[in-house]
């Protein structure tokens, strides 16, 4: 006997919530967001030697790029499931 939940019946098709289009354009944003920090970033790291910059300028801007991406997903998410929801809801 398979568990479902109350609120999912067997006739229910899941649909994606995530387009290949979303996804590219999603890295397209998060790489600019890189860039950009990296860029501020920069000025903030308190050494002299160019190559120490670089790489603490980098490790900084990708943890807060991967925080950015994780934010752009759980948006697209959230909001496409709302959207499908409201169409289900028009169509009863």
């Amino acid at each position: 006997m398979s568990q479902q939940p109350a609120s999912q019946s067997p006739d229910i098709k899941l649909e994606k919530l995530t387009t290949p289009v979303g996804m590219v354009v999603d890295a397209i944003l998060v790489i600019g967001f890189f860039i950009f920090l990296f860029g501020l970033l920069k000025s903030h790291v308190p050494s002299n030697d160019p190559f120490m910059v670089f790489v603490w300028a980098g490790l900084t801007s990708a943890c807060m790029s991967g925080v950015f991406w994780l934010a752009i997903q759980m948006f697209r998410v959230v909001l496409s499931a709302q959207i499908l929801a409201n169409k289900k809801k028009q169509q009863r």
